[in-house]
């Protein structure tokens, strides 16, 4: 069952046809996604205060209803570490086109996945799992079944990639939590499921994930027009 908050995110979204990323991480938290603890800020003097609240070092991300693609503007700031830098940060963002405010939140550290959803017009909700990152189209390296998903499709997901050993810890590292890392699939399934009437495409990415936790580092909610 929706809450009325992520009711009231997907509607109030619906005009743009997409999510804006403080919306959006409100949505994975409602679902039961671990995101960063995050602040919104519009004005430069409301995100140092956000940033005093939360600690640096901190990730700034470029908040505007005309930017998708955050990336393609340089609206992505990381390890800001003090008030100076994120007072230019926050300047340079100003002057992004539509510029409606700043997304702060806590860094988070893991091995990189992405995990996505698309409604496919013959098979329904379909889930993605794989190496994330800005390497993901290079590693191409992903497991796709249909939702809903079940312990055992995760199982299988995680077991199907080239690059499993990263997550069981190769070369002396920590292994990945795999019992946080099937929770969250679990409860971005029954999301996608809950809101299938509602969206294209849902892209999580990056996931990072460690030996405590999965984090959900970036998050973007496509919706469906018509």
């Amino acid at each position: 069952m929706l809450s009325a908050l992520t009711q009231k995110l997907l509607s109030d979204a619906k005009p743009r046809g997409w999510v804006l990323e403080p919306d959006a991480k409100q949505i994975m938290r409602e679902a039961g996604l671990s995101v960063p603890e995050f602040r919104f800020a519009q004005t430069s003097d409301a995100a140092l205060d956000a940033a005093h609240e939360l600690g640096y070092p901190l990730v700034a991300k470029v908040v505007s209803p005309a930017v998708l693609h955050k990336t393609e503007v340089k609206g992505v700031a990381v390890g800001i570490d003090s008030d100076t830098a994120l007072t230019d940060v926050v300047a340079r963002f100003s002057q992004i086109k539509d510029f409606a405010g700043v997304h702060l939140e806590k860094m988070a550290g893991g091995i990189e996945l992405i995990v996505g959803a698309k409604i496919d017009d013959q098979f329904g909700p379909v889930i993605l799992m794989g190496l994330g990152g800005t390497g993901v189209e290079i590693y191409q390296d992903v497991a796709i079944r249909m939702a809903p998903l079940a312990q055992v499709d995760v199982k299988s997901m995680i077991d199907s990639l080239k690059g499993r050993k990263l997550l069981e810890g190769y070369r002396g590292a920590e292994a990945v939590n795999r019992m946080k890392l099937t929770q969250t699939l679990l409860n971005f399934s029954k999301l996608v499921m809950e809101i299938q009437d509602d969206i294209e495409s849902i892209d999580l990415n990056p996931v990072l994930c460690s030996a405590q936790a999965c984090v959900v580092a970036d998050a973007r909610i496509i919706l469906k027009q018509g």
